[in-house]
């Protein structure tokens, strides 16, 4: 990698060809059998595991996915997969989980959340201990620009800061960690942050950025189940992000989980969810402050 803050900031020529897509609605006849009840044991499954509600529009999905998984393992029929797993799933089940679940992301995504961060946590300044959970990380653009916001807002002052990142897939952790991405990821992003914040790749590793090491030390990962009956995350926290995670969540899962992030965060902490998302079926736990942002009801 080399110092972007030395060089001319990286120009994409190339369009992002990382978008995912269902499979093809063509009628060829599939690998696998996979039934109706197949679907509906899957559907369970991953509410039981994940709290994931899957639509019904997602067999295509479903099949898709999971298919990889009995090639992988060599099993004959989905039925054959789904009993194993139920059987003795062991580290099956995290491949499972990690298999359907869904992650899309990118820096800065719903840009306006970020001004109101850095005002929360310039307000709180440097006379306590800040703490902020991601608690969606996916590949990590989530963050490293909550990272990135921070160092914007203090300088090199963030010692008081702790960032923590969870996701529940694994495999998506493992790349946030390496915080290496195709440039084109990153295209968006003003010159200044891209010399500031990022290494930008030769040789081998052309056509890719690395988030510069000082920021990835901001920044911890591990996983956490959001469905969990507790969190391995110390409170009070200043700041939640759990944004565009709760939509694949029911009312009473989300309900739940929103009344174990209230009693672990500071009165006057924040909570950040997705454009889509909305809480009112929890106002005794969160009050809105408007812009998809959440404040913690304390009642004593």
């Amino acid at each position: 990698m080399v110092d972007i803050r030395n060089a001319a900031p990286p120009v994409s020529a190339i369009r992002s060809s990382l978008s995912a897509s269902l499979p093809a609605r063509d009628g060829n006849v599939r690998e696998f059998t996979f039934s109706t009840t197949d679907f509906e044991r899957v559907r369970k499954l991953i509410y039981q595991h994940a709290g994931i509600s899957l639509s019904p529009v997602k067999q295509d999905m479903v099949y898709s996915r999971l298919a990889r998984r009995l090639r992988a393992t060599g099993m004959r029929s989905f039925a054959e997969y789904l009993d194993g797993l139920e059987r003795n799933g062991g580290d099956e089940w995290e491949r499972f989980v990690n298999s359907l679940t869904t992650n899309l992301t990118s820096f800065f995504r719903e840009p306006h959340h970020f001004p109101i961060f850095a005002d929360h946590i310039r307000k709180i300044g440097a006379k306590r201990p800040i703490r902020v959970w991601c608690s969606a990380a996916s590949t990590g653009e989530e963050p490293y620009s909550i990272a990135m916001t921070v160092a914007e807002t203090f300088g090199t002052n963030v010692s008081h800061i702790s960032i923590i990142a969870s996701d529940l897939d694994t495999n998506v952790l493992a790349t946030a960690a390496k915080g290496v991405y195709p440039v084109e990821r990153v295209e968006k992003l003003s010159p200044e942050r891209l010399r500031k914040f990022f290494l930008r790749g030769t040789g081998s590793q052309d056509g890719f950025v690395s988030v510069r090491p000082e920021l990835k030390q901001m920044v911890s990962f591990q996983r956490i189940n959001l469905l969990d009956t507790s969190y391995a995350v110390k409170g009070p926290l200043d700041v939640i992000f759990c944004r565009n995670v709760m939509i694949y969540f029911d009312k009473p899962t989300q309900y739940k989980i929103l009344s174990r992030f209230a009693p672990i965060m500071q009165p006057d902490g924040l909570m950040f969810a997705g454009h889509s998302e909305s809480f009112l079926h929890a106002a005794d736990l969160f009050k809105s402050q408007g812009k998809t942002v959440y404040a913690p009801v304390h009642v004593r």
